[in-house]
């Protein structure tokens, strides 16, 4: 079973192997063609993705998925030592918990103007109802140590997310709360 509520980022980083079970095709629309390996998700996040999107559906609005699972290797081919995109190891995309998400409204593309669309005014809002956070909120970078990033979305289940996204406290403070108080 997953680990949801991992922190992965660039002081725990996963494994160069590591490769989550029960990666399956989310089954939403997205911008990829059937069988890139961009669309799978581990099973319970994708489960909840297909949920969020079908709600925002019935609400007229029209999300796609852009990037699900990235592989080490992946990664690897893509990192040019951009803030946005992760080193190898780092990215939560290879987790499988992790998802990139835009609309027609913007273009399908990865861009700040994603928050300001009806679909990312939705996303923002109703993201936690079905286990998602967005993960990298604006203006918190100094604490992320990524810039705000409106379409990521990561899955942690329900409980955690409506707890960070009522709180707005990011993963990274949940997990330091966490740590502090086992001590």
């Amino acid at each position: 079973m997953a680990n949801y509520i991992r922190l992965i980022n660039k002081e725990h980083p996963l494994p160069a192997d590591y490769i989550p079970e029960n990666l399956v095709d989310t089954g939403i629309p997205f911008d990829a063609l059937p069988g890139d390996s961009k669309r799978l998700m581990e099973m319970n996040a994708a489960k909840a993705a297909h949920q969020l999107f079908l709600a925002a559906h019935k609400e007229g609005l029209h999300l796609f998925g852009i990037s699900g699972y990235r592989s080490y290797n992946r990664q690897k081919e893509l990192y040019n030592g951009s803030p946005y995109i992760a080193a190898p190891g780092t990215s939560e995309h290879q987790s499988g918990l992790a998802l990139d998400v835009s609309s027609p409204s913007n273009n399908l593309e990865l861009t700040d103007s994603f928050a300001y669309t009806p679909e990312g005014l939705w996303l923002a809002k109703n993201a936690s109802l079905y286990g998602y956070l967005l993960r990298y909120p604006q203006n918190r970078e100094a604490i992320t140590g990524v810039p705000g990033e409106p379409w990521h979305i990561r899955y942690v289940g329900k409980e955690l997310a409506h707890c960070l996204t009522l709180t707005g406290l990011t993963l990274e403070e949940y997990h330091s709360l966490i740590y502090k108080s086992s001590q």
